[in-house]
């Protein structure tokens, strides 16, 4: 985030912000933006501040929507600014102390991430229960089948583990603790897991899991955003890492 690149240098009660924003999320249909752009060039974290621009406001466009694997449901959209105009007034909290509130957001961002992919994950276990429940081969349900069996225990008791982890770190935010740490877990582990249990869900449906009558092709197109979005994998770990004073 220090290392943004869009601009905006005061001048005359005004902002003027020029730059390119990507993955930008609701991008193409949202009316207000907020926005992070840099106000002190060279000020590193220091020098990021948020302006709230308005759709429609010249110089300011949607350059493109993103086709993406999953996510469908919301749209991602690049954008671009050209001499743009924002009212002084339009400025969120204080001028180059933007890296806070960012920091700030992330944490319940990932939060919700490992919630959502905790919920995803048991949804898409109970309706790959019900299937291997009712599918039959070789003269009963396929749930009956030792490796079927196993598979879908191992799929409960990951999830059972990840709702834990969540919890426990949503317990500790919501009572103003320090979190950094137990919230960059839940989120590495709950995202990755999701991903895991999807892919295990397709398995067990076989041909149909890979077919879009079947909604589980869904879970594993949707789930893959999770280590991804909200601060990679690898930043997760980073952060861990230098929790436990590495």
């Amino acid at each position: 985030m220090a290392g943004l690149k869009t601009s905006a240098r005061r001048e005359n009660g005004e902002y003027l912000v020029n730059g390119s924003k990507t993955f930008i999320t609701n991008g193409v249909r949202a009316d207000f933006y907020v926005t992070a752009v840099k106000t002190t060039p060279d000020g590193g974290h220091h020098g990021i501040s948020f302006l709230v621009i308005e759709k429609g406001t010249p110089g300011f466009e949607v350059s493109r929507k993103l086709e993406k694997l999953g996510w469908h449901a919301s749209d991602t959209g690049e954008l671009s600014f050209s001499d743009v105009r924002v009212p002084a007034e339009n400025l969120l909290g204080e001028e180059n102390k933007g890296f806070y509130l960012i920091m700030a957001n992330f944490q319940w961002e990932r939060l919700a991430m490992a919630l959502g992919a905790v919920g995803g994950m048991q949804a898409t276990f109970e309706r790959t229960l019900e299937y291997v429940k009712e599918r039959e081969a070789f003269g009963r349900p396929i749930g009956r089948f030792q490796v079927v069996r196993h598979k879908i225990a191992a799929m409960a008791t990951k999830i059972e583990a990840c709702r834990d982890l969540t919890y426990h770190a949503l317990r500790l935010f919501i009572a103003g603790q320090d979190a950094l740490r137990e919230v960059s877990s839940a989120k590495l582990m709950a995202c990755r897991v999701a991903v895991e249990v999807a892919d295990d869900a397709v398995q067990l449906h076989g041909g149909y899991g890979y077919m879009r009558e079947y909604d589980v092709e869904r879970a594993l197109r949707d789930a893959r955003l999770g280590p991804i979005g909200g601060g990679t994998d690898e930043v997760m770990k980073e952060i861990i890492g230098r929790q436990l004073g590495l």
